[in-house]
């Protein structure tokens, strides 16, 4: 499985920017789909995760602001992400779990990040 990850850029304080993250891949089973970040001198952070049943889980600094959603026929995860804060400033990478049919054991797929800088 390869994700690839779009929508990252520049915005002011308050503003808004929608990433999303494709999934390709034949013959596999996509679990949670999460969306991490990576800030300057700090370590990787779960921001939000969607399971395949629609389920979600959020950070709690993004709780209110950021809103993840999902596309299981197109294999996709969307995160939009809304009041951005300087804070928020990081790359974003997204990650899938995944397995195939009928094998046993599941996979870790990571996105190449995407850059988002929140200007104050």
């Amino acid at each position: 499985v390869q994700l690839q990850a779009s929508g990252g850029g520049l915005v002011q304080a308050g503003g808004s920017l929608r990433l999303s993250c494709a999934a390709s891949g034949s013959f596999v089973i996509i679990g949670t789909m999460s969306w991490y970040r990576q800030a300057p001198g700090k370590q990787r952070e779960l921001v939000a995760a969607i399971a395949s049943g629609g389920n979600t889980n959020y950070a709690d600094s993004v709780k209110g602001r950021f809103t993840i959603s999902r596309d299981n026929a197109e294999k996709m995860v969307y995160p939009q992400m809304n009041s951005l804060e300087p804070e928020d400033t990081a790359v974003y990478y997204c990650n899938a779990e995944w397995k195939r049919p009928y094998v046993r054991g599941a996979f870790d797929a990571w996105g190449q990040g995407t850059q988002v800088t929140v200007s104050s």
